[in-house]
This record gives C-alpha cells, sequence and structure tokens, in this order.
C-alpha cells in the first residue's frame, strides 16, 4: 500500500518536483507504524513510553532526509519489539524491511536518470524573460523549472534560477554559449549540484 501511494505520489508531483527520499519514506512509514500500533496496542504505558522516545528523537536530534528519519523511526519500532520481548517478531519485521530498502536501492527507485542542475542567468531589464530561453532549454533540457525570478542593481537586471535535467549528451559550453547570445553576454552560472534532491517530470 505504502509502494502504491507512492507511485500515485510520483505520478501527480511529478511537474511540481518531489523528494526522492520522501517518495522511499513513504512505503518506508506505513510498515513501521503498523508494527508500532500492534506493539502498543491498548497499553497505555507502553503508549506514553513510545511518546517520551518520539520526544527525545524529535527535539534531540536535528531533522535530515526523510530517509534517514525513517530509518530512526524503524530502529525504534524494532528496539520496541525486542524490548516487550517479541524479539522473533523484531528480527522478522526488521529482515522484511531491510531486504524491501534494498530492493528499492538497487532498482533506484523514484531517483533522476539524470543529475539535477541549478542555471542562473542575468538578463537586462528590458529582455522578456518569460519567452527568451524556452527554445534553448528545449534543445538541451529534458526538463526545466523557473525557480525563482529577482531583481539586483536597483531594477536593471533580473536574474532568473531554473532547476534542470540535462540531456544525456549535454554539452555544457555549446549550452552557455547560446545563453550568453540571448542575453547580452552578461553573468551566467551552472551549478552541476544543488542542495535539494527535487526530481521533476
Amino acid at each position: 500500500m505504502g509502494l502504491f501511494i507512492s507511485i500515485i505520489y510520483i505520478k501527480t508531483r511529478g511537474k511540481e518536483g518531489y523528494s526522492h527520499g520522501f517518495t522511499v519514506t513513504l512505503i518506508m512509514l506505513p510498515a513501521i507504524i503498523a508494527i508500532i500500533i500492534l506493539l502498543v496496542g491498548n497499553n497505555i504505558a507502553r503508549a506514553f513510553s513510545l511518546a517520551g522516545a518520539f520526544s527525545l528523537i524529535r527535539f534531540r536530534s536535528t531533522a535530515g532526509d526523510p530517509i534517514d528519519v525513517s530509518y530512526v523511526f524503524f530502529t525504534l519500532a524494532v528496539g520496541l519489539a525486542c524490548g516487550m520481548g517479541y524479539i522473533a517478531y523484531g528480527v522478522l519485521f526488521a529482515t522484511i524491511l531491510c531486504m524491501a530498502m534494498v530492493v528499492l536501492s538497487i532498482t533506484k527507485y523514484a531517483k533522476p536518470k539524470v543529475n539535477t542542475m541549478q542555471l542562473k542567468i542575468t538578463i537586462p531589464e528590458d529582455v522578456d524573460f518569460q519567452n527568451c530561453f524556452e527554445d534553448i532549454l528545449e534543445q538541451y533540457t529534458q526538463s526545466y523549472k523557473v525557480q525563482r525570478v529577482k531583481t539586483s542593481d536597483f531594477g536593471s537586471l533580473f536574474e532568473i534560477v531554473y532547476v534542470i535535467q540535462p540531456k544525456e549528451d549535454f554539452n555544457q559550453k555549446e549550452f552557455i554559449d547560446k545563453l550568453r547570445c540571448r542575453n547580452g553576454n552578461l553573468c551566467i552560472i551552472l551549478n552541476t549540484k544543488i542542495s535539494d534532491d527535487m526530481v521533476y517530470l
């Protein structure tokens, strides 16, 4: 069911962009929550202990990648099972979910086939940035999305930031040269590695 939800999430969020780590988390969480609820049941003491453990995780550690947070909850669920004496259940749960994560890692589930890059283009204020670079971007990229537009130098310049996924035969120099002809040879920055892991379809 988590896999089904994850696939629907990818299909419906493809244009706006989705996080690879979050798609894997959607697969892990239903199994983790199910085993925790199964172990806690109607026992109020166990529920309060679990709430205390979640509070320690939430307030004593920095939130990282969604997959990392899921692994923390996964480990907590296995520890809870073993602490309650259900060691066989803990081993079985850990084995099944670890095998699922290995399969997802080998198949590179929801990962982009090409690296995502960030493109910053500076243009004069009299250039129509909405229709200026679309043909070049369509020629050299599989997908692109405007991330941000801002003014600089007291409004005399615009800076447009794109997130692009280049094609396999991507020629960086040729791509930048064509952009320079359109932006009046102003500054162009192409970051080959960006901090977020958003994927755009």
